[in-house]
């Protein structure tokens, strides 16, 4: 490391300065600051004369090469990149963080880290606190999933403690551009108030990267830089899914599947909830054995072939405790890889395994694999309880012992090493089958894993479905893309002695529920008490069973957009749901607005979340025009529309001088080939849509084999430019049919199909339409 010592002015103070960085003493700390790339800066503390080496269980990105500047100004360290400037006292400890045009973005605040010695179990350790100064007024998100229903994180205190519906990580992004991760996976504390802005947790470190991004996109591109890209799931994934607590037998799904397909509803993935493993007498000593049982499964492996002959899939449920009679539980007991206190059920003697120990991942996925994923080749993975469940808890449950130390140190990191180690392990296993996981918690990094994230058993009620769609949004921020509910509400207990399914008003809160789904990165039906699947609300015919299918039905002609939007969520580090201070930060009214968002860069989505509602008010942001989804009606943005909401249509509108793609009706997702798809062009403004498509599934693509198709709008000159494909692959359409229809603003629709539209072939050559 090439170190030169700067002397500052007025102190006896020094800094030293490292090839990317700088690190000196202050406050009784010692300091590392490092750029890991022109927009990555790392600062680095522990206490004065303690060192510790950190390894981190989120962040893979090493430091780049990266040209620093340094300048010494009076007593204050200027570090600068191409991107971000870096003001340093270290008298105080001080730091602050600008843009290259001398912007404050963010201080580190003077005297604002703090260890207090703490035994952690006989471990010395530290609760460390670390402060930061905003802008009085300065909006900020992320922080986790919260049930509150706010969107703006100021002015709030949570305590991070990753449990069911509850999923923290220390980060926040502001709406000025930048984002901040602290990497520490204890069970902390996040407090905003007008003095500052902390972080509050137990460690050996305070350990953050300060990510300078310039808007939400720049900043959600720094996050996955730093801590991973999320991979391309695959096209099924993007289907609808049906499950329930739960199928008792292999034939009782099968033939839900079978009447799915009798009624030409749409459907891609059926899920096997908990007890197909054998109950041993009903004491569930035997829980999540990852075996069959005998009686009610006799034949797994021709189960999940019957599915797949109907063209579906199958998620398969596996917990992390095991029950103390499975062979799992007494490897692990054995090997002193289990974290002793009580997980899910009660009075099981289940109990979690050490996810965080590496060869306690390999032993699991063994008996996974064995039992399940090479024995019938299910297609995907429903990871439940993976906070996990805390039966009884004591306080003294918290200080066991697991491989990186105390439970509490590591808590919120659970289900990342959960998924962790299913995910890894099935790609060494098999890497032509897309790693698909259906997970309850979350911390950043595990969107490396194929994960999509549910919000837990909530309740089937309005006040919960409204706070979806805002703890969704935040926790899409912290560049996670992938996230769902239970369509419905999972208890729905409530709703028994009013009719169950008939109960109008159960109906209508599942149909809106589902409205929200069909927008979801992933869109699932679940709960318990009352079954989801469609004909138990009625014949097609009835409004509830129609409104049902309208909206599945719709969430596959968009399978060509949403497939694309993943894409572009892997290669370009997008995100599907997408607040609309991502488009529209300019528009301050945008700051506060957490009940609407994008999905995609095209749909604007206003979920209905009140009963009776048939008159909804949608805030179209300033900076854009927009056309009403289903009518054509054009509005200017920046104004707020009383929008018409039958009970089968949510609120959606499209930004003008967008180019969605729509595929044919389907089964399931790959019934048909997309060789005449509908473009559609809304008028309004210059637009650009990248059509993605590979093979589905498989990870050929990460070797370059899939195709794109550039769509452009020229709207002065009413023009549409279909570039050359670029790329190809063996299954590839050679030529094709586009149908390309334009959103006329004086034409008025009852629904949302264009009345006419040119017909063109397409062979992979550039083509331009005029009209």
């Amino acid at each position: 490391m090439i170190t030169t010592l700067i002397a500052t002015r007025m102190t006896a103070q020094s800094i030293e300065q490292t090839k990317q960085g700088v690190q000196f003493s202050a406050q009784n700390l010692d300091v590392k600051i490092e750029f890991y790339s022109n927009n990555i800066v790392r600062v680095y503390k522990t206490p004065q004369g303690v060192s510790y080496n950190k390894k981190s269980l989120s962040v893979v990105k090493l430091p780049e090469n990266t040209t620093v500047s340094f300048e010494q100004k009076g007593n204050t360290t200027v570090l600068k990149s191409n991107s971000i400037q870096v003001d340093v006292n270290p008298v105080t400890g001080g730091i602050s963080f600008y843009d290259n045009s001398g912007k404050l973005l963010l201080k580190d605040k003077d005297y604002g880290t703090q260890f207090s010695a703490l035994d952690d179990a006989g471990m010395p350790s530290y609760t460390i606190r670390a402060g930061f100064l905003l802008d009085k007024e300065e909006p900020v998100y992320g922080v986790g999933q919260i049930m509150d229903n706010k969107f703006n994180r100021r002015n709030s205190s949570h305590h991070m403690q990753n449990e069911n519906m509850s999923t923290y990580s220390p980060y926040f992004m502001s709406v000025k551009g930048y984002g901040v991760f602290w990497d520490n996976y204890s069970i902390s504390d996040f407090n905003d108030n007008p003095q500052e802005l902390s972080f509050q947790g137990i460690g050996h470190c305070s350990d953050y990267y300060f990510m300078y991004g310039k808007n939400a996109d720049g900043v959600i591109a720094q996050v996955r830089d730093l801590t991973g890209k999320a991979p391309m799931l695959p096209l099924w994934a993007y289907g609808f899914f049906q499950s329930k607590e739960r199928y008792t037998t292999q034939d009782e799904s099968l033939d839900v599947l079978k009447k799915y397909r009798a009624l030409k509803v749409p459907l891609d993935v059926i899920i096997q909830d908990w007890r197909y493993w054998p109950e041993f007498h009903k004491t569930d000593s035997l829980w999540n054995s990852q075996s069959f049982d005998k009686e009610r499964f006799p034949n797994p492996k021709k189960w999940a072939d019957e599915i797949h002959k109907l063209n579906a899939k199958l998620l398969i449920v596996t917990w992390p405790g095991f029950g103390p009679k499975t062979e799992q539980r007494k490897e692990f007991d054995s090997k002193n890889m289990i974290i002793k206190f009580d997980t899910w059920p009660p009075k099981s003697g289940a109990r979690p395994y050490d996810v965080y120990n590496p060869e306690a991942l390999d032993i699991y996925w063994r008996y996974l694999n064995k039992g399940i994923f090479s024995y019938i080749g299910n297609d995907g993975w429903w990871l439940d309880s993976t906070e996990p469940d805390h039966i009884n808890k004591k306080d003294s449950d918290f200080l066991l012992p697991t491989h990186l130390g105390t439970y509490r140190s590591v808590k919120n990191a659970f289900s990342m090493m959960h998924n962790k180690g299913i995910a890894t392990n099935q790609r060494l296993t098999n890497d032509n089958k897309r790693v698909v996981i259906l997970t309850r918690s979350g911390f950043i990094g595990q969107q490396r894993y194929g994960s999509n994230t549910w919000s837990g058993d909530v309740a089937s009620s309005w006040e919960m479905l409204e706070k979806q769609i805002p703890a969704a949004l935040n926790y899409t921020l912290m560049g996670i893309p992938n996230w769902n509910s239970d369509i419905g509400g999972f208890f729905a207990g409530r709703w028994k002695k009013d009719g169950g399914n008939n109960n109008p008003e159960f109906q209508e809160l599942y149909v809106r529920w589902m409205q929200f789904g069909t927008f979801c990165p992933m869109m699932r039906s679940h709960g318990t008490d009352l079954p989801r699947e469609i004909w138990n609300f009625g014949e097609r015919g009835s409004w509830c069973f129609d409104a049902q299918e309208k909206a599945i039905n719709l969430r596959y002609k968009l399978l060509p957009y949403i497939y694309s939007t993943s894409w572009d969520v892997s290669h370009n580090n997008g995100t599907f749901m997408r607040p609309l201070i991502m488009d529209f930060a300019n528009d301050s009214k945008t700051h506060e607005i957490g009940n609407e968002y994008l999905f995609g860069r095209s749909l604007l989505v206003a979920p209905v979340t009140q009963y009776k509602a048939r008159n909804w008010q949608v805030y179209l942001p300033q900076g854009s025009d927009w056309y009403n989804f289903w009518t054509n009606e054009y509005y200017k943005g920046g104004q707020s529309v009383a929008t018409e909401t039958a009970i089968d249509k949510v609120p959606l509108y499209v930004k003008a001088g967008s180019i969605i793609p729509f595929g044919p009706e389907v089964q399931f997702s790959t019934e048909k080939k997309w060789d005449n798809l509908e473009i559609r062009i809304y008028p309004g403004a210059d637009g650009e849509f990248l059509l993605y498509e590979d093979e589905n599934d498989n990870y050929n693509y990460e070797k370059g084999i899939y195709s794109t198709i550039t769509f452009k709008w020229n709207d002065k000159e009413k023009k549409l430019t279909i570039e050359d494909r670029e790329g190809r692959f063996p299954s590839m359409l050679k030529s094709r049919k586009f149908k390309i229809a334009i959103a006329n603003r004086n034409d008025v629709i009852a629904d949302s199909s264009p009345k006419s539209g040119k017909l063109i072939s397409y062979n992979g050559k550039k083509i331009v339409v005029k009209f």
